[in-house]
């Protein structure tokens, strides 16, 4: 009887810690959605500063994510990153067009890993 309810504990340990590392996951890729679709809004409008801010931030959230997240969204989390630090490397460059499709692969990235 003892080992049914420290086994049965422990599966609702690990259900718990799966539950919250994808309640986690799915904050911060809602909070890089919301940062990279405001640095593709920057960008379009030419504002690469205000583009290279929110990207930073987007970035902070993805890789936040990608930490807690697993599998398929995992892999976006962190291609959406890469993305994001293209978007950052070109707009403090000034190339706001092309900052702005970095912007752009990143919202794709986080959103195909939110599916």
């Amino acid at each position: 009887m003892k080992k049914s309810i420290f086994a049965f504990a422990g599966l609702l340990l690990l259900l718990g810690t799966f539950l919250s590392t994808a309640v986690f996951a799915e904050e911060h890729a809602m909070a890089a959605l919301e940062h990279a679709n405001a640095a593709v809004a920057e960008g379009k409008a030419g504002k690469s500063e205000a583009l290279v801010e929110h990207a930073k931030l987007a970035m902070e959230h993805a890789l936040a994510g990608a930490i807690v997240a697993k599998s398929i969204p995992k892999g976006h989390l962190e291609a959406a990153a890469k993305e994001l630090q293209e978007a950052i490397d070109h707009g403090n460059l000034d190339h706001a067009d092309v900052a702005t499709k970095h912007a752009e692969a990143a919202v794709e990235h986080i959103k195909a890993g939110n599916k």
